[in-house]
């Protein structure tokens, strides 16, 4: 297959809300399946309290040794984290935000860089506009995927500094504000942290934290996470993949993508429920059922890059939302 020079640029709308309307209408009792887990805040303070440990356990450990810890336990801490709060972007561990935000805040503290905030405005935005340029955080830009290109070695990259380019990535979003005060006190929090860290436990301590917090999201299999979720890895029209392998048991879930954007509302310890209580829509679409091959096979397959995501222009998705907005209901 040849390596893509651009994204696939379609003018449909995105498939969550049409499936959402079927799942809804032939299982109506998927809707008691929402609703917040207040009993999730317990895996945030006991993950946090162990990466706190382990940076503690570390803080006279020789460099290889604090390397290991973070590659094989620390980025699977820190990726249950970002799980933890990705559920608190959607409300689901209380009833209402402050709370919620709040204890992303929390979960937040191991991960060094101050992301849960941000991540909590940008990733509704993602729902809202699937696809959409300059609207989607989790679409990389143009200028991004040109970069990065198809070589291996660029991707492998690509994958180890991925913080930094979520980062950037905010420049060419519109319509949201980034700083406001939940953001500064999730900054604040963030400098206080690390300045205790390193004030109480020394550098290799944090060097411990910054390592877990890296890996979990880039250069390491649960890296694939990412990509797993909306690149093209299957031929056809298929725009969101769900994964059903073992590490779903130590990631909250989070691999039943499909289904948790069809009903988002729905937290991580029901999910399957929500799949296997209607088979017959998720069965059959494409799937992963290993994050380690599919991380290599991004790395190492030419066919596959940034540019291996379906796109749709602004207009097209308000053309949606107006037909809907003036339809008659049935």
């Amino acid at each position: 297959m040849n390596a893509p020079t651009d994204f696939v640029l379609v003018d449909y709308p995105e498939p969550h809300r049409e499936r959402t309307r079927r799942l809804l209408a032939t299982h109506p009792d998927a809707k008691g399946l929402q609703g917040s887990t207040p009993s999730t805040a317990i895996w945030v303070v006991a993950i946090v309290a162990a990466q706190i440990g382990a940076a503690w356990l570390l803080r006279d450990q020789p460099w290889w040794l604090v390397l290991g810890a973070a590659w094989l336990a620390g980025a699977v801490a820190d990726h249950a984290l970002w799980t933890l709060i990705h559920e608190c972007s959607h409300n689901l561990v209380f009833r209402t935000s402050p709370p919620n935000a709040l204890l992303a805040i929390v979960a937040n503290l191991p991960i060094i860089l101050p992301g849960a905030i941000a991540f909590r405005k940008y990733h509704l935005l993602h729902h809202a506009w699937q696809g959409v340029a300059n609207l989607d955080a989790d679409l990389a830009s143009p200028g991004e995927a040109r970069l990065v290109g198809n070589a291996w070695w660029r991707k492998a990259l690509w994958l180890l500094f991925f913080p930094l380019a979520q980062a950037l990535r905010v420049r060419h979003l519109r319509n949201i504000r980034l700083f406001d005060a939940w953001y500064a006190l999730n900054f604040a929090v963030q400098a206080a942290f690390v300045v205790a860290v390193v004030w109480l436990a020394g550098g290799t301590a944090l060097a411990y934290l910054f390592l877990s917090s890296i890996f979990a999201i880039g250069l390491h299999p649960l890296g694939a996470r990412w990509i797993q979720e909306h690149y093209l890895t299957y031929p056809g029209n298929q725009e969101t993949f769900s994964y059903y392998g073992p590490a779903n048991t130590l990631a909250f879930n989070v691999g039943f993508h499909n289904e948790h954007h069809d009903l988002m509302r729905v937290p991580w310890s029901r999910l399957p429920r929500l799949r296997a209580l209607a088979p017959e829509m998720y069965e059959p679409l494409h799937s992963h059922r290993s994050w380690t091959r599919l991380w290599l096979r991004f790395i190492f397959d030419p066919s596959l890059s940034l540019y291996s995501r379906i796109t749709r222009p602004p207009e097209a998705e308000h053309r949606v939302r107006e037909a809907a907005a003036t339809a008659v209901p049935r």
